[in-house]
């Protein structure tokens, strides 16, 4: 049985509307088995940067160890529910030490490579894939080596800063454009070809295309369907085995129109699950 963490984390997201990701990720959790779903009590305080170059580093530091003492002692794939993207940098830690050769599809219309030094935010949220291979914060990155960026694969992200295109380059970090995502075997051939011994797969729903989805902060056109999305879902796990998954940035308008959304968020839920 799939277990699911929730963790209405705000305070890693650059947006103004950050504050509307608690309703999004308690919107979602009230549609997941209850037996089944831990929810994290997020503390609502902004928190500090202590000079690092990242706003809010001090509740974000709090909440990263709220998360991996959450995971611990589990040993079953857990999705986890955010919140924004930073929520995801726990659980693939935890996925890495499970699986040594493990490999990170990153699907989001941005990549997330900004480091504390590059990053024109500040907002965590930017930076969560390049504290994941090791570039970050000491106390909120992964050790060095942890993930190898041969085994990262970034898929429809549509905007990048200049930085960000800088690693893909200098990383040698795969890359999946929108288009190429469309092909369900793509993204199944991307992982297969890193030699990965387990996958864990990211997503953030500004990656699917703004029509078929209203709550996101950061919409970019041109995006995936739910169908595409799901589909490629399916032949990853097909031919790899899921150490863990991450489901982040739903920030509806509104409590009440949160359900508008609930159908698309689901059927992505169901393929991560």
């Amino acid at each position: 049985m799939t277990r699911y963490l929730v963790v209405p984390q705000w305070q890693g997201s650059p947006s103004s509307r950050a504050m509307q990701l608690i309703d999004g990720a308690q919107a979602i959790a009230g549609d997941l088995p209850r037996t089944a779903t831990t929810v994290l009590d997020v503390p609502m305080e902004a928190g500090e940067s202590q000079g690092s170059g990242i706003h809010r580093l001090t509740a974000l530091q709090r909440i990263h160890g709220m998360i991996a003492d959450a995971l611990d002692g589990h040993d079953e794939p857990v999705l986890t529910v955010g919140g924004d993207c930073g929520v995801a940098l726990a659980p693939i830690a935890h996925a890495a030490r499970r699986a040594p050769k493990l490999a990170v599809v990153w699907i989001d219309a941005h990549p997330d490579l900004n480091s504390p030094r590059s990053s024109p935010s500040g907002a965590f949220a930017g930076m969560v894939l390049r504290a994941v291979l090791g570039d970050g914060d000491p106390g909120l990155s992964l050790p060095a080596g942890s993930v190898d960026p041969g085994r990262v694969v970034v898929g429809a992200a549509r905007s990048y800063d200049d930085d960000e295109l800088a690693a893909v380059a200098d990383l040698g970090i795969a890359t999946l454009t929108v288009d190429e995502l469309r092909d369900p075997t793509s993204l199944a051939s991307a992982v297969a070809a890193t030699g990965a011994d387990a996958v864990y797969i990211h997503i953030d729903i500004d990656a699917l295309d703004p029509a078929e989805i209203a709550g996101n902060a950061h919409p970019e056109p041109f995006g995936v369907t739910v169908g595409e999305l799901t589909a490629a879902i399916a032949e990853v796990r097909a031919g790899t085995p899921l150490a863990g998954a991450s489901l982040t940035g739903y920030s509806p308008a509104s409590t009440a129109s949160a359900h508008e959304d609930l159908g698309a968020i689901l059927r992505v839920i169901g393929a991560l699950a």
